[in-house]
């Protein structure tokens, strides 16, 4: 017995030399003579495993391993940022796994669906010292493509701006464009219509059939009345600490604008807020219908009639009105 504890002892003192000989060799720069910068990035979501291979594919760290150990068991983990990061082979695993917490060159932003560009503004002031008036200066409402953007800390608005606008024609392709010419809608159309349908469906299986409703009215000549451009035109209020109303008055339906869909035929003259790529593709896949009225239950899901009395009987049965 006390032979075999003897062994035991012997084998868990090698395993533990070879551990520590381990550690010591995996925690060494992967170049120590190279201090070349390399631009690593960081993607939102992305866990401790995911950027240690990351980080051995380009050559900045020996072992994986060690690197998921080391932040696994040191809580760095949960404070490494997403963003782009500086680094070089000659960094030690603890120097290169403590740079990842702070410091990055870039910072990520997510623009959510359906913001108007001064809600944009405001997010983007928070993220960098842009004045929001600065950004408005360049931004195009509709334009301003909903994403999530590496932007230089040093940016200015006009490059944040220009960012957006490029992606907007990089997503919005062809075969889109293409598609909302056979349903007769310019590319400006198509960004001013996705606006209304952002704003007014929230729930992904109703925005072609708003969008086919909208596009109906608008072959027959029908004002649109739709609230939320009343919304857009009334701008931010400060009770409710929103740019969009609640709850619109019958004296806000009587408002002088020419967003105002309620007294003005047509579309608005230009996008009320900044659509996703999802509410573009429902646009231009809109299903032929009959449809000519809609109205939102207060679960927010919405019901269609093609005539004034199934849509005054929807009002009752689902508003109790």
């Amino acid at each position: 017995m006390k032979q075999k504890f003897i062994i035991f002892l012997g084998l868990l003192s090698l395993l533990l030399l070879f551990l520590f000989l381990w550690w010591n060799q995996a925690i060494k720069p992967a170049n120590p003579t190279d201090k070349t910068p390399v631009i690593f990035t960081i993607k939102l979501g992305e866990d401790a495993r995911t950027i240690a291979d990351k980080l051995e594919k380009q050559g900045l760290i020996r072992s994986p391993v060690a690197f998921f150990l080391l932040t696994r068991f040191s809580s760095l983990a949960d404070k490494i940022q997403a963003g782009e990061f500086r680094l070089n082979p000659s960094m030690d695993l603890p120097t290169l796994a403590n740079s990842l917490t702070h410091g990055t060159t870039d910072v990520w932003v997510t623009i959510p669906e359906g913001y108007r560009i001064e809600e944009i503004a405001m997010k983007l002031t928070k993220e960098f010292n842009v004045p929001e008036s600065e950004f408005l200066k360049f931004a195009r409402e509709g334009y301003m493509f909903p994403d999530t953007y590496l932007i230089p800390k040093d940016t200015t608005s006009e490059k944040i701006a220009g960012m957006m606008l490029d992606n907007f024609n990089k997503k919005v392709t062809a075969d889109i464009l293409a598609k909302a010419k056979e349903k007769e809608l310019s590319k400006e159309d198509l960004a001013i219509i996705a606006s209304l349908v952002e704003r007014e469906a929230k729930f992904p299986e109703d925005r072609p059939l708003v969008a086919s409703v909208i596009i109906n009215r608008l072959k027959m000549g029908m004002k649109l009345d739709i609230d939320a451009t009343i919304q857009y035109a009334l701008g931010y209020q400060a009770k409710e600490k929103s740019w969009w109303k609640k709850e619109l008055t019958v004296d806000d339906l009587e408002l002088d604008s020419p967003y105002n869909t309620y007294k003005n035929p047509g579309l608005p003259p230009a996008p009320i807020c900044n659509p996703g790529l999802s509410v573009i593709n429902a646009v231009v896949t809109a299903p032929k219908t009959d449809y000519i009225y809609y109205l939102s239950d207060k679960s927010g899901k919405m019901h269609f009639a093609d005539t004034i009395e199934e849509h005054k009987a929807n009002i009752q049965k689902y508003l109790n009105q």
